[in-house]
Parts: structure tokens; C-alpha cells; sequence
């Protein structure tokens, strides 16, 4: 069966997690690769997934997927504003793809740790995937819900993945912190500030974990082989930002001042002319508008003044033992955004 030649589908491929997802998949061999987004791209269908006939109309003749990578996100400015979208995206990929493809045999959908109401306050930690359920809306529950009603009786199976937050490269995307700490200490550098720490006081001492977008990546297509199961991934190492934070800081050349709350996304508003300014002088090829999509959830990143992390045993216990080391994991990250140009 795993000599089999397999078909990927992959909904989400310009994100953070897509992107890697894909560069994973077209290293593996026997797999092929197709990637949705909604504004397309080489090697992609452009499709809205929102539309349904649209999605039936640009999915409708792929018979041969094989496996379904769930990676999509459409970004709203409340908790309940995110369920029907984000539900029906998914509902609407499914509904073209089943009858499609015959051969169907996993669907992979990424969550995260939203499921155990880390969005809202101190939660249990660590969290386990067996933890108890939190009052909605929630729409990572509600896609899961979804699929375990869609698939009773059927001969494909599905995972859930929960990933911590994602480190990754991608630009334009709404939750890519890696990007926003280094452009904002780029812009701390060019101003001549210190690197302050921006989140609330209890944060820079909390307990957190994040996850590799590349490890993230191989823990998804393992994954595949299980049965109608979630599996929390994260690197594996835990940290605080009081820690973390003065070693960014040393990267990049920067002094380190005391924790100064404040909103990313407010002081950044009016930074546009000065990125452009820090662009025409070290040659920078992206423009403000393709660094500056993550303060939002920089801001609710930094806002955690609580613990966040949870148990990731039971995908040890199961096989997958891939670890990496979050310091090193934001180096690397910072390393590439300078050899892409995005950051001086």
C-alpha cells in the first residue's frame, strides 16, 4: 500500500504551514502534489473555497486525490465570525472531493490549541487530546466534528493535527510571528530603540512552546497512517520569552530594555514610509504590506500571561519522535528571511 503512487491535495498552500507542507511532500517519493489557494500560484488551482460551486467546478475533476491536507484559514474579528467560513470552506472541499475521488483515503485537518480554549484564558496544561470540551464557538471543533460525522461508514479516515504556534516563512499571512518579531526589530534597530518586549507583564515569564513548520510537516504526513486521531505536535522543548527574548535581541545586534506593553498592531499603523525608506536602503524586495499581516496575532501572542503548551506524548507513543529547538528554529527562521531579502 505505501508503495502505492499517492495524490496530495493541499488546501492552504500559500500559509505558513501549506507552503511547508507541500516543500515536504515534493521531497517524499512517490507522492505528487496539488496545491489550492485562493489567489493561486505555480503548480496550484486558484479556487474560493467559500463558493461552493465554485470549489466543485475547479475540484470536481481531480479523481485521483488520494489524500486531503487541510490547511485553510480565512481570518474574522471575532470567535463566532470565524465558524461559518472557516466550517463551510472545509464542508465544501469535502463535498466535491468524496464523490470525486474513489480512492480517497486521508484527510488531514490542521487545528490547533484553540480546541482547548487557549484562545480565551488559563487553560489546563499540559492539554492532552482527550481533555474535556469548552462552550463554542470554536470552528476547529466544529470541523472535526464535521469530519467524524462525514466519515462513519466510510473507508477513508481522517487526523487531527494541533500544532502550537507555527514557525514558518511564509509572507502575507495573518499569523506568522517569526516575521513580525523580526520586522519588528529590524525597525527597533533602524530607530535606534532597544528590543522591549510588547506583551503583557505575566507574559515574559510564561511557560510556552512553538512549532517548526518543517517539523510540523513531517508529524502531518505521518499522521496519515493513523486512524481517526488528533495529535498535539509541538518541538518539544519549552521556553519563556524572559529567556528567549534577549537572544533574539543579541541576533539582531539590539540592546534589550524592560517589558513595555503595547499594541503592535497600533504603533506599526504608521511604520509603512519608514519600510519603505529601510527597503531602498538595504535592498529589501518585499514591500510593508507583505511583513506587516501578523501584528494582530503578535499582539494575542504576546498577550498569553499563562501557560501554553500541551502534552505531546501520545504522538511519541505512537511513533513520531522528530524534535527541534525552538532558539535555534527562530535563527534559522531570521536567516532566511535576510537571505530572501525581506529583512535587513
Amino acid at each position: 500500500m505505501n508503495e502505492e503512487r499517492k495524490v496530495a491535495l493541499v488546501a492552504g498552500a500559500n500559509g505558513v504551514i501549506g507552503k511547508n507542507l507541500i516543500e515536504h511532500l515534493e521531497t517524499r517519493p512517490g507522492w505528487r502534489v496539488i496545491g489550492l489557494s485562493r489567489r493561486g500560484g505555480p503548480g496550484q488551482i486558484a479556487v474560493d473555497l467559500l463558493d461552493a460551486d465554485d470549489t466543485r467546478a475547479k475540484l470536481g475533476g481531480l479523481d485521483d486525490v488520494t489524500h486531503v491536507f487541510y490547511a485553510a484559514y480565512v481570518d474574522k474579528p471575532t470567535w463566532a465570525e470565524l465558524v461559518p467560513p472557516n466550517l463551510a470552506m472545509l464542508t465544501n472541499l469535502v463535498d466535491a472531493i468524496e464523490p470525486a475521488a474513489p480512492g480517497l483515503r486521508h484527510i488531514s485537518l490542521m487545528q490547533g490549541y484553540k480546541v482547548y480554549g487557549a484562545h480565551l484564558g488559563p487553560f489546563k496544561t499540559p492539554a492532552r487530546e482527550d481533555d474535556a470540551g469548552h462552550m463554542p464557538p470554536e470552528f476547529n471543533v466544529d470541523q472535526q466534528q464535521f469530519l467524524e460525522r462525514r466519515q462513519a461508514g466510510k473507508t477513508w479516515t481522517w487526523s487531527a493535527i494541533r500544532p502550537s504556534v507555527v514557525g514558518g516563512t511564509a509572507l502575507g499571512n495573518p499569523m506568522n510571528l517569526a516575521l513580525a518579531i523580526a520586522v519588528y526589530a529590524s525597525i527597533s534597530k533602524e530607530l535606534g530603540l532597544p528590543l522591549r518586549f510588547p506583551g503583557k507583564p505575566g507574559a515574559y515569564d510564561s511557560l510556552l512552546e512553538m512549532t517548526d513548520a518543517g517539523l510540523l510537516a513531517k508529524a502531518t504526513v505521518w499522521a496519515t497512517g493513523s486512524e481517526n486521531e488528533a495529535f498535539n505536535i509541538a518541538n518539544g522543548d519549552l521556553f519563556r520569552w524572559s529567556e528567549l527574548w534577549p537572544k533574539i535581541a543579541r541576533y539582531f545586534d539590539l540592546e534589550v530594555a524592560p517589558p513595555l506593553p503595547m499594541s503592535l498592531d497600533v504603533v506599526m499603523a504608521d511604520k509603512e514610509e519608514l519600510w519603505t525608506s529601510i527597503a531602498a536602503k538595504y535592498g529589501l524586495e518585499v514591500p510593508y504590506s507583505a511583513v506587516s499581516s501578523s501584528w494582530g496575532f503578535a499582539d494575542f501572542v504576546f498577550g498569553w500571561d499563562y501557560d501554553m503548551f500541551a502534552d505531546g506524548s501520545k504522538a511519541r507513543r505512537a511513533g513520531f519522535h522528530e524534535y527541534a529547538e525552538t532558539s535555534a528554529m527562530f535563527f534559522r527562521l531570521f536567516d532566511e528571511f535576510r537571505k530572501a531579502k525581506v529583512i535587513p
